[in-house]
């Protein structure tokens, strides 16, 4: 990975800034290209609710706006005084994620009222091309007790949802905005919005000044409101809320997305060059005890030595007696380690103080935080601070037991991956599930899945699925659940897996719908992949090509053959179009290069 300095992030971040005076409109539109829009109105009261067409399609109905504090109910009786418009355009580079480089561009206007007892209150609006987000903005700071926002899909829309938990491990399900269920989903939410439009809600830049949130639903009705994870939340003015995201467009669009990341502060390192994602041996999955055992530590070392794969994690039940010992071991043979910890462990400053820097001097790469399962905004302010510790000591980090990813690995480029999903560890993988989570979950950011177990007896899903959740799965630190006598079983697995990188200069969705399959293209540098998962009876997988450019490629391609996995290879035309047999619930990954 290349350094690049956070400054160029900031490049060019506001053109075209006009402010126009108050006037006598109860209804305010904000599009950058037309396509995507988002308006503001006010009702009869003084209310406020927000809207969201894409073309002709309305893809979100109005639905409520405003927060209420100690001080002010904001949510009915506001006057504007002021709007103000500009356009943000960002370029900005990641170290991991769909695409390394992205350019983020978006109309915003800002729409300052005057509410209850003459508080100010500020809602700022974006529209981009693949969908819009407001936040509020409290001039003179204030305690807010709760925020009226809400969204409303269409009541019938197809809606796959997750229900809430802290850790974001539930079983994600297939309903309607309506049909769902009383009760609390967390984010991303996905829903067929109706003329070939899909929106997913989430939300942006959350840290220890607000609280995470989720969406809270009432049965028989298509709304979904905001509920904070505390009661009460204080801030000193100029004080912004995180922004409320709705991704809209067609299911590539809204799957290709980076609006999370767009709308999140930019990255707080000035050097990233000793950021390096990567493939990581892992043992605690298939072998539970053998994080305690020195010398089978060293087996998964020499694992991932043989096969390139640059890390090795030593999962809970390491022990300071020897560990530094491993480290030694493995990075004398090209391997670098990422220790467990449990987040206790690190809550105080005067833990991180002692634990980083060790950890450091024994050479360790980079840690494992587990078990925050809370998205209080005091848990929120020990990501930040574990974020800022581990960097200081260029200590790379992955969340695990944690919320899902809000733009932080933007604003933190040393941050390669968040669990908050129902992954492998579960043990009971299946088809159906697995192909929602590249349209839902993963389109936020990095998703430790801890891909590829074959150890997991109680799934419904091939070998070659197992193989191409590796690829199709998006994640910065990608660690191999098994172990390497089960991959060492299947040499044509582990040549594929081999072959993989971590991150992507580019990402396209080729084909798919949540619950049924999921195929993608990604290119690092001149190499080029596509594969699949899919829950689908047997097919034949058929995706054109154009994207390679011109010429004939060599198409290496592993799925599931008669008798077990089968590598085969052909020569295609760049206009021409990949076929592959895909078995039930099974999955594929075709290496291309340039013949």
């Amino acid at each position: 990975m290349k350094p690049f300095t956070a400054g160029l992030a900031l490049a060019l971040a506001t053109t075209l800034v006009t402010t126009m005076p108050a006037d006598a409109a109860d209804r305010w539109t904000i599009s950058l290209t037309g396509a995507v829009t988002a308006a503001v109105a006010r009702t009869g009261d003084g209310g406020l609710t927000f809207e969201v067409t894409r073309g002709a399609t309305t893809v979100l109905a109005p639905a409520p706006l405003g927060l209420r504090t100690k001080a002010a109910d904001l949510t009915r009786g506001l006057r504007l005084v002021r709007r103000t418009e500009r356009v943000v355009d960002e370029h900005y580079a990641m170290t991991t994620g769909k695409r390394l480089r992205r350019h983020a561009r978006a109309a915003e206007t800002t729409l300052s009222f005057l509410g209850d007892h003459g508080t100010r209150l500020e809602v700022v609006v974006r529209a981009a091309a693949d969908g819009v987000a407001y936040r509020y903005v409290l001039p003179a700071g204030g305690t807010i007790t709760g925020e009226a926002s809400s969204f409303t899909p269409p009541a019938s829309a197809p809606a796959w949802l997750l229900p809430y938990s802290p850790n974001y491990e539930k079983v994600r399900v297939e309903t309607t905005a309506s049909g769902a269920p009383a009760g609390d989903y967390g984010f991303p939410s996905l829903f067929d919005t109706g003329g070939g439009s899909y929106t997913l809600l989430t939300e942006s830049d959350v840290d220890g000044r607000y609280s995470g949130a989720r969406l809270t639903h009432r049965a028989g009705t298509p709304g979904y409101a905001i509920k904070l994870a505390d009661a009460t939340v204080a801030g000193r003015g100029p004080f912004a809320t995180p922004w409320r995201v709705a991704i809209t467009g067609d299911l590539a669009t809204v799957t290709e997305s980076t609006l999370v990341d767009d709308l999140a502060p930019p990255s707080k390192l000035e050097d990233t060059s000793w950021v390096r994602p990567g493939k990581v041996a892992w043992s605690w999955l298939s072998e539970h005890d053998s994080p305690a055992d020195p010398a089978r530590q060293r087996q998964y070392a020499d694992f991932a030595a043989r096969n390139g794969w640059p890390y090795l994690l030593i999962d809970e039940g390491w022990a300071a007696s020897w560990v530094p010992d491993v480290i030694r071991y493995a990075r004398a043979r090209g391997v670098e380690v990422i220790l467990w910890f449990r987040w206790t462990d690190l809550d105080s400053a005067a833990e991180r103080a002692k634990w980083l820097p060790l950890v450091k001097a024994w050479g360790a790469a980079g840690i494992k935080v587990d078990f925050m399962d809370s998205d209080t905004q005091a848990r929120f302010g020990f990501y930040d601070d574990v974020a800022a510790a581990t960097a200081r000591q260029r200590l790379m980090l992955n969340f695990h037991g944690a919320t899902i990813p809000r733009g932080f690995q933007r604003t933190w480029p040393h941050v390669l991956s968040f669990e908050a999903v129902r992954g492998a560890e579960q043990f009971k993988t299946r088809a159906a599930t697995n192909t929602m989570f590249p349209f839902t979950r993963n389109v936020v950011g990095s998703m430790d899945y801890t891909p590829t177990a074959f150890v997991v007896s109680d799934r419904d899903t091939t070998d070659a699925h197992e193989v191409a959740t590796f690829f199709v799965y998006e994640s910065g630190w990608q660690h191999g659940a098994d172990k390497p006598e089960n991959y060492e079983a299947r040499p044509e697995a582990l040549h594929t897996l081999n072959q993989l990188p971590t991150v992507w200069d580019e990402t396209r969705l080729l084909a798919g719908r949540p619950g049924r399959e999921a195929v993608f293209a990604r290119r690092s540098g001149e190499r080029w992949f596509v594969g699949g998962i899919s829950a689908s009876p047997a097919k034949t997988i058929d995706v054109p090509l154009e994207f390679l450019g011109h010429g004939l490629w060599l198409a290496d391609t592993l799925r599931d053959g008669p008798s077990g996995l089968l590598r085969e290879q052909s020569t295609v035309p760049a206009d021409g179009r990949l076929r592959v047999p895909v078995a039930n619930n099974g999955g594929f990954v075709t290496l291309l290069t340039r013949r």
